[in-house]
């Protein structure tokens, strides 16, 4: 009975952070570039309950004498799915077509990275996103700049007051990863390269899966309403169903407790 308690609990504890992470996802539906999360849940460590040996050593132990300590909530994994395209007509907004990132430098001067496009001009004359962080590698537009041009390779050509031909000001690079759903996440849709991600391969766009640019474009969150609607309905039901355990397993303990008297 204490063991259906402690199953119960942890259930509860695992929808919990289900829900609160299909709620995340709820809220940024419309947030430009965001990735939806899901929840992984693992079994917790299997526990000896007679005998006083432990699971690891009672190899042949009968399920009377072994048994599980419930569900946890192990993680929260992006998924990399591209979102819609939506289409802005500003001259700095870009989306990516492929599975790359485009790189930025953090406030900590290390590399950060993101999928979302809408860029800006900072204080410095630098391309950045909309948080400030200037891209790798930096591209400078000048105080006459009059238009900016973006190609799907990545080009930038900017077109200055009294000059008949745009200069050239630089190239946007995009870089890609073996495994990106293992990215360590930032915050403002950036992420970090981690081991299990693997290096940052940095590529021209066009030259790989890393993909293009469209500029006048941004992509939009991949969260699918109904399909989060669903998966709260379903978490919720689970979490009923633990609640109802722990309560079963209370009525069993008084029920208990009453004859002993």
């Amino acid at each position: 009975m204490f063991e259906a308690l402690a199953i119960g609990a942890t259930g509860m504890q695992a929808q919990q952070t289900s829900i609160e992470t299909i709620a995340h996802n709820l809220a940024n539906a419309n947030t430009v570039a965001f990735k939806k999360g899901r929840i992984g849940f693992s079994d917790l460590m299997l526990r000896e309950s007679v005998r006083g040996v432990s699971a690891e050593d009672n190899t042949a132990a009968t399920p009377l004498q072994r048994s599980a300590a419930g569900v946890a909530a192990t993680s929260v994994t992006r998924m990399f799915e591209a979102g819609d395209l939506k289409k802005t007509d500003s001259p700095l907004d870009i989306a990516i077509r492929g599975e790359g990132f485009i790189e930025v430098t953090l406030p900590d001067g290390g590399a950060g990275y993101t999928r979302g496009g809408s860029l800006k001009v900072n204080k410095d004359g630098l391309l950045a996103t909309q948080a400030g962080q200037a891209l790798r590698p930096s591209i400078a537009v000048p105080d006459n700049a009059e238009s900016i041009s973006i190609g799907a390779d990545g080009r930038v050509l900017i077109r200055i007051a009294n000059r008949a031909t745009p200069i050239d000001a630089g190239q946007i690079e995009l870089v890609r990863f073996a495994s990106p759903s293992q990215l360590a996440i930032q915050g403002d849709n950036l992420y970090r390269a981690t081991e299990a991600s693997g290096e940052a391969v940095v590529a021209r766009p066009g030259d790989t899966s890393a993909g293009t640019l469209a500029q006048g474009f941004v992509e939009m969150s991949n969260v699918k309403m109904v399909d989060e609607m669903v998966n709260l309905m379903l978490a919720q039901r689970a979490y009923e169903a633990s609640v109802k355990v722990v309560q079963a397993a209370d009525e069993m303990l008084g029920m208990a407790n009453n004859l002993r008297k």
